[in-house]
């Protein structure tokens, strides 16, 4: 109920402002809106040729392309006078998001397609895991710890092996593969699930620990930090891993204080202690690293464990093969219908995924986004808060509603203010530090069909709220 009535609020009021800033005369035409594509220019004028500036009007008639660019200001697009048909079209500005249209193509084409071959893939493990008996033996292991986080679920039940991969994935940055081991894990537990339109605590904690998104390898930050000249790209990797494991715990104890989960239980802290543990010991092999052997740590080690997990699959299913044969199927028959699966998983969440990014598209561009993003920063810098923290802050608002979205304001303000600079480190911590919340809660609920999310978006905004603190108090301490 509370996600749908934030998604109509977003989707209704972007609308309004739309027509609004139209008949207000505050935007020529919405035509942007709906088929416009990011990184477009934007049409805030037309006129007839005789009604613009002589000078403009002379270097439109001696260009060859019947074009003029003013380089009005450094920081912002050219402004561009088009003459066409007996009038100059005047473009400024770039578009900051796919408008409805594109949005609904990009999102089947270069969002659920790639991520329907992830789910085909990783589900068609999934399947060999399960019948070769590997996940009964995981679960088996864990249960004693994943009892007393997730109190609903037997011991031994197939969606701990499943949130337990899921948690590894993230953790080493394997997203193509978190997401696949994680939509399985939301289908087990509704199997556990008494009411099936409404999230369980199961659903709800596991999703809140998966969207805190504790990470240790920030690959792709790595890679656009080096892209941007960073003099040293993976310096924001601690920052970050700080960062997302107080996410983390703050998302535990959340919903733990909400589920009343006995937080005193031996096997969890015993657990915590060895997470942390293993967490500073990685972090401190890696501090004494140089440049180049951090580079070579953090593009080989989540690459490794991936073929380790799929190599690890393979050769125990191939030495199970009996229990493949008792199944009346074999290996890659077993692959082949789990793909299958995956495949009609995928098919299933894209009506959730395309509805909720096509109102981030209209609250994109309406503008609306920017304007309180800019009272936000303007709050903020009221309360003493330096500009260079500021300047980070669209990257932080953006964050859960669109990853790419957000990681374009990141591109954006290294460039602007450099990798090395405060604002570019910031933002860089905040854009790994958690999940892109609404995206999480439309793809994992919607492949159940859950309509009753409960608190589940409330906490999740709140640990993203936590994370953003966080990220400037730890930037602030690092940088």
């Amino acid at each position: 109920m509370v996600l749908s009535r934030f998604w109509l609020v977003i989707f209704i009021s972007s609308i309004v402002f739309v027509i609004f800033s139209l008949f207000s005369g505050s935007s020529y035409t919405i035509d942007h809106v709906l088929n416009g594509k990011k990184d477009d220019p934007i049409l805030i004028s037309e006129k007839y040729i005789d009604q613009i500036p002589a000078f403009i009007k002379d270097s439109i008639n001696k260009s060859q392309e019947k074009t003029f660019v003013i380089n009005r200001d450094t920081l912002n697009a050219d402004t561009t006078y088009v003459y066409k048909n007996k009038t100059v079209k005047i473009f400024s500005g770039v578009q900051k998001s796919d408008g409805l249209l594109p949005t609904c193509k990009s999102t089947l084409l270069d969002l659920i397609l790639p991520l329907m071959a992830y789910l085909a893939f990783f589900c068609g493990l999934m399947e060999l895991l399960i019948i070769s008996g590997a996940s009964e033996k995981l679960a088996k292991g864990l249960s004693p710890v994943f009892v007393k986080v997730f109190p609903s679920i037997p011991k031994n039940h197939p969606s701990i092996s499943y949130m337990t991969l899921n948690f590894a994935a993230n953790f080493l940055g394997l997203d193509s593969a978190a997401t696949p081991f994680g939509l399985k894990a939301m289908e087990s537990l509704q199997e556990l699930n008494t009411d099936k339109d409404r999230a369980s605590d199961a659903q709800i904690m596991f999703l809140c620990l998966h969207a805190s998104g504790l990470t240790l390898i920030a690959t792709s930050i790595i890679g656009y930090r080096a892209a941007a000249n960073a003099s040293n790209p993976a310096d924001v990797m601690l920052p970050c891993i700080i960062t997302s494991f107080i996410g983390t715990i703050a998302a535990f104890l959340i919903v733990g204080i909400k589920q009343k989960i006995n937080f005193k239980s031996a096997s969890l802290v015993i657990t915590l202690m060895v997470l942390i543990a293993a967490i500073v010991g990685l972090l401190m092999y890696v501090n004494h690293l140089d440049l180049i052997g951090k580079n070579y740590f953090t593009a080989n080690l989540s690459a490794l464990i991936l073929v380790g997990i799929i190599v690890f699959t393979l050769i125990f299913s191939f030495i199970k093969e009996k229990k493949f044969t008792e199944a009346n199927t074999t290996v890659y028959e077993s692959f082949v219908a789990g793909a299958n699966n995956g495949v009609k998983t995928g098919v299933t969440i894209f009506p959730y995924v395309l509805g909720m990014l096509v109102a981030i598209s209209l609250f994109r561009n309406s503008g609306l986004f920017e304007i309180i993003s800019n009272w936000v920063a303007f709050a903020f810098s009221n309360m003493g808060v330096s500009k260079e923290i500021t300047d980070a802050l669209p990257v932080a608002l953006l964050r859960p509603f669109s990853s790419a979205g957000s990681r374009g304001f990141l591109i954006d303000s290294m460039n602007t203010f450099g990798a090395d600079s405060m604002t570019g480190r910031l933002s860089s911590i905040f854009q790994c530090s958690a999940e892109s919340t609404f995206y999480v809660i439309a793809v994992y609920f919607g492949s159940v069909n859950i309509k009753n999310t409960r608190y589940a978006l409330g906490t999740m905004l709140i640990v993203d709220l936590i994370c953003v603190i966080t990220a400037i108090f730890v930037a602030s301490w690092f940088f």
